[in-house]
């Protein structure tokens, strides 16, 4: 069953701005960040878009530290470090949580799933763990698979109902075929009362309808449509009319 605004797991995200020492440094000089006083989460879906460098990673990595995630990816319970690169702006965010927990939880970034991928090898090779780590994204090593059959192992084995799930630019490597695919497999676990916040530049993704879409710009961050994102217009326009644009791009 899906979840409603009353037992959704994450409500919403606040900045603590009265404790920021200055807004002249990273992450805290991003126009979303000056800006950003709290955002208020779908039960459902959560889309964080907008262009390279508006900040969407940090402030998805942002609210995944601070739920406990590790910087890198995974579920709540790893814990390796492969380099320590994430910003402080964890410590300076206010996560409020709803009356139910999650029974299940994962952080999945397209820019470290290789470094997780390395850390479940680490893990099972080690002697009397019980049940290996690799049965649940599907008992095949991520390695030795392709970037997009990796991630899609994930998303169709390791994914789980009753699951808060947390996705930066889940569309790497995935092929517009399987994003349709993976846009198949959100709506199956918000059925089965999982809540997901996105952060993608695929307009395919993009398309669940029952969430909220959250642009971040230099202008600070605003709800949104589908139809009126950057990403959809620019799409529209090159398979609208493909050799004028390409006319005025070679130009």
């Amino acid at each position: 069953m899906k979840l409603t605004e009353f037992d959704q797991y994450i409500k919403s995200v606040t900045l603590k701005d009265e404790q920021i020492p200055s807004f002249s440094n990273f992450p805290f000089n991003l126009p979303v960040i000056r800006s950003f006083k709290e955002l208020k989460l779908h039960p459902n879906v959560t889309y964080i878009v907008g262009e390279n460098g508006m900040g969407k990673s940090t402030f998805l990595e942002a609210i995944a530290i601070c739920l406990g995630f590790n910087p890198e990816g995974g579920t709540l319970n790893f814990n390796f470090s492969s380099f320590d690169s994430h910003s402080e702006l964890d410590e300076y965010i206010s996560v409020a949580r709803g009356a139910n927990k999650a029974k299940d939880s994962f952080f999945f970034r397209a820019e470290t799933f290789y470094n997780l991928a390395s850390n479940i090898e680490e893990l099972d090779s080690e002697p009397g763990l019980g049940r290996k780590i690799i049965d649940s994204f599907g008992g095949k090593s991520l390695h030795n698979q392709s970037h997009g059959e990796a991630f899609f192992a994930a998303f169709m084995d390791r994914f789980q109902g009753n699951g808060l799930n947390i996705l930066d630019e889940p569309e790497a490597s995935l092929s517009p075929l399987r994003q349709l695919s993976m846009l198949a497999r959100i709506h199956e676990l918000v059925l089965e009362g999982s809540q997901f916040i996105i952060s993608t530049h695929s307009p395919i993704l993009m398309a669940y309808p029952d969430s909220k879409m959250i642009q971040l710009a230099e202008s600070g961050m605003k709800e949104t449509r589908l139809e009126e994102t950057d990403h959809y217009l620019m799409m529209k326009q090159f398979f609208e009319d493909k050799d004028r644009v390409l006319h005025h791009l070679f130009q």
